[in-house]
C-alpha cells in the first residue's frame, strides 16, 4: 500500500514531463510547419554554387554578376558566327537583361504600334528629352529554350496606350524580370506588376499606379522606371521611386496581395533593390537620393539610412563578406559607400568623415552612374559612362588602377559580369571588353555584337546571355574548342 501511494504521487510529475515533452515536440513541428509554409518550394536564397544553372534576376542571385566554371570564350564575332551558339530575334524594344531557370531563358520587351518609332539615341550626352511615341504597345513576356534560342512561348501581359512617356535613351520595359522557379515576375512600371507560372499561365497583376519617374529638378520629363523585381521567400519587392509618391511594396508571390507597404520620402530613383542575408540579420537594401535604406524585407521596417547621396540614383546594392557597396555617380557627390552589416539609425556621415562605426570607407566623385559595380575575388570593379575603369581593394577602398577604355564613344550603361578571372564589360555601342581581373589593368579581348548594347548578360552553364537591341544572343566555346576530345 505505502508503495502504491508513492506511486500516485509520483505519477503527476511524470504526466506532467510527458506533456511538456509533447508540447515541445509540437511547438517544434508547428515551427517548422510555419517556416515550410512561408518558404515552401523556394530554393534556398543563400545556395549559389559555382557552377550555377539559374540566373534568376537582374545580376543573377544578390545582384552579383559572378559565376564561375563558365568556361566561356575570350573572343568572338555576333556578324561573323565566331562562338556564338544561337541568336533568336526579339520583337520591340527593351532595355531588360535576360533572366534564366533551369532550361528556360526569359526577357521582357514593350511592342509599339508604329514599328518606326521604336528608337532610342545612345551614347553620351545630357539631354533629358522623352520619347514622343504615345501609340499603343503591347508589353510582352518571353519564354526562350536556353539550348537552341527557339522561343518556347510569348505571353501579352498588357495592351494600351503607355500611361507614361519614357527617355528617348529608355524603353517601356527596362526592368528585368525575376523568376525563382515556381513564378516569373514582369514589371512594366506603371502598366502594372504581372506573375505567370513557368509554363506561361497568367496568374495576377498588380496596379502600382501612375509611376512618374523622371528628372527631379524637371518634373516635365519623364523617363521611365528601371527598378527591377526581387524575390524573397514568398514576396515579390518592388522599390519604386517617383516624382510624387515613393514607397517600396512587397506581395505576396501566390496571390498578389500586399504584405507591406512603406512610404518613402524620396526623389525618383531606378536602382534595384537587394536582399543582403546574414545570419543574424537580414536586410533589405535600397539606392536612393536622399537616404541609402536598410529595411526588415519581411515587415518594411527601416533599419538604417545613410544620406549624402547623389540627387539621381541608378546602380544596384551589393555585398562581399560583411560590407555593403552602395554608389552613385550624379555630380557633385558621385559617392562610393562600404556600410557594415548590423548598422541602426542614422548612420549618416559628418562633415569631413569618411568612415564612422558603420561605414568602413568612403569615397566622393568616384561613383559610377548608370553600370552596377562588381566585387569580384576581394577587389571592386566600377565603370563610368565614360569608359573610365578604377579597381579598389574592397576592404580598405585603396585604388589599385583606374584606366578609360578605348571605346567607340557611345560609352556604356550595362554592367560588368564576371567569370574564370575575366570581367566582361559591354559597351552601347554593341562591344563587349574582356578584362583580366587584378590589381593590374590588362585588356583581353574586343568583341564586336553588331548592335546596340544596354542591358547586362545573364551567365549559365558554360554560356554567356546577351542581350542587344533587335537580338538575344548566346555566346559559348564552339564544341570543338570546348570537347577535351
Amino acid at each position: 500500500m505505502n508503495h502504491l501511494r508513492e506511486h500516485n504521487r509520483r505519477r503527476p510529475v511524470w504526466i506532467f514531463a510527458l506533456l511538456m515533452c509533447l508540447l515541445s515536440v509540437a511547438t517544434t513541428v508547428r515551427g517548422q510547419e510555419q517556416s515550410k509554409n512561408l518558404s515552401s518550394g523556394v530554393p534556398d536564397e543563400t545556395a549559389n554554387t559555382a557552377r550555377d544553372v539559374h540566373w534568376p534576376s537582374f545580376r543573377g542571385r544578390f545582384a552579383s554578376g559572378v559565376a564561375d566554371q563558365q568556361n566561356l570564350p575570350i573572343e568572338w564575332d555576333a556578324r561573323k558566327g565566331k562562338n556564338i551558339r544561337w541568336k533568336t530575334p526579339i520583337p520591340g524594344l527593351a532595355h531588360s537583361s535576360p533572366i534564366v531557370w533551369g532550361d528556360k531563358l526569359f526577357v521582357t520587351s514593350a511592342v509599339s504600334g508604329e514599328p518606326t518609332a521604336e528608337t532610342i539615341r545612345h551614347g553620351l550626352y545630357g539631354d533629358g528629352t522623352a520619347s514622343s511615341d504615345q501609340s499603343v504597345h503591347r508589353w510582352i513576356l518571353y519564354c526562350l529554350e536556353k539550348k537552341s534560342g527557339r522561343i518556347v512561348w510569348e505571353r501579352q501581359a498588357h495592351t494600351g496606350v503607355p500611361r507614361s512617356k519614357r527617355h528617348i535613351k529608355a524603353t517601356y520595359a527596362n526592368c528585368t524580370p525575376v523568376t525563382d522557379g515556381r513564378f516569373v515576375i514582369a514589371h512594366f512600371g506603371a502598366e502594372g506588376l504581372f506573375a505567370f507560372d513557368m509554363d506561361g499561365n497568367r496568374l495576377w497583376k498588380k496596379d502600382l499606379g501612375d509611376l512618374d519617374v523622371g528628372a527631379y529638378d524637371a518634373p516635365g520629363y519623364e523617363w521611365g522606371p528601371a527598378s527591377s523585381p526581387i524575390i524573397y521567400r514568398n514576396l515579390v519587392i518592388v522599390q519604386c521611386d517617383t516624382q510624387g509618391e515613393s514607397f517600396i511594396l512587397a506581395c505576396d508571390i501566390r496571390t498578389g496581395a500586399t504584405v507591406w507597404r512603406t512610404a518613402r520620402d524620396e526623389l525618383p530613383s531606378w536602382g534595384t533593390p537587394t536582399i543582403f542575408p546574414a545570419r543574424e540579420r537580414t536586410e533589405l537594401v535600397t539606392n536612393g537620393s536622399k537616404f541609402i535604406r536598410g529595411y526588415d524585407p519581411l515587415t518594411g521596417r527601416e533599419l538604417w539610412r545613410l544620406g549624402g547621396s547623389s540627387k539621381i540614383t541608378a546602380p544596384t546594392p551589393i555585398f562581399a563578406d560583411d560590407l555593403i557597396i552602395v554608389c552613385s555617380g550624379r555630380r557633385p557627390e558621385k559617392p562610393i559607400f562600404a556600410i557594415r552589416r548590423g548598422a541602426s539609425g542614422d548612420i549618416s556621415l559628418k562633415k569631413d568623415e569618411t568612415s564612422n562605426r558603420s561605414i568602413a570607407w568612403s569615397k566622393t566623385r568616384s561613383g559610377p552612374y548608370m553600370p552596377t559595380p562588381i566585387i569580384y575575388s576581394g577587389l571592386l570593379y566600377t565603370c563610368q559612362n565614360n569608359g573610365v575603369l578604377t579597381c579598389y581593394d574592397v576592404k580598405s577602398g585603396e585604388e589599385k588602377y583606374r584606366r578609360r577604355i578605348e571605346h567607340a564613344g557611345g560609352g556604356f550603361s550595362a554592367s560588368p559580369v564576371a567569370a574564370d578571372g575575366l570581367i566582361f564589360l559591354p559597351s552601347e555601342d554593341g562591344e563587349v571588353f574582356v578584362i583580366k581581373a587584378g590589381s593590374e589593368f590588362q585588356l583581353m579581348a574586343t568583341n564586336h555584337m553588331g548592335e546596340v548594347l544596354m542591358a547586362t548578360p545573364a551567365l549559365s552553364e558554360g554560356t554567356m546571355y546577351m542581350r542587344g537591341r533587335h537580338h538575344v544572343f548566346a555566346i559559348g566555346q564552339s564544341k570543338k574548342q570546348s570537347d577535351p576530345k
